[in-house]
């Protein structure tokens, strides 16, 4: 079975309602039987965006009780292997995004069938994963 990681946009305009949301990422978010892998990086990011009051979600409890109650969501570590894959990811710049990947390749290589959500150009132009938006 497919498993969807989530990338920060994803997770914050779903739960906004967000139409930048991408049609494909909220049918597949919004499905009941989807197995969501939400790596801690994105969780940290979320929680960062809602304590700046750069999203209309109003608290972070609000984020993390929606998170809690989600059975879908499963919260990966950020542990030193995926910090190694990181490493070798040339093709992403910036850290954050390129721990997500390195999250979704690390779960790939695992031997999972994994999907990305993200918009993110840097990793759709890397074509390191298969995307959905």
């Amino acid at each position: 079975m497919t498993k969807y990681v989530v990338d920060t946009h994803a997770l914050i305009w779903f739960l906004e309602g967000n139409p930048k949301l991408g049609n494909n990422a909220q049918t597949i978010l919004a499905d009941a039987n989807s197995e969501l892998i939400l790596p801690a990086i994105v969780l940290s990011e979320a929680v960062w965006i809602i304590d700046k009051n750069k999203t209309s979600i109003p608290f972070v409890n609000d984020l993390l009780t929606v998170i809690n109650n989600d059975s879908r969501i499963t919260i990966y570590p950020l542990i030193q292997d995926i910090i190694t894959t990181s490493i070798t990811i040339s093709e992403i710049a910036e850290m954050h995004d390129r721990l997500i990947v390195a999250t979704a390749l690390y779960l790939r290589n695992l031997g999972e069938e994994i999907v990305l959500l993200t918009c993110d150009i840097n990793i759709t132009e890397s074509k390191l994963l298969t995307i959905i938006w």
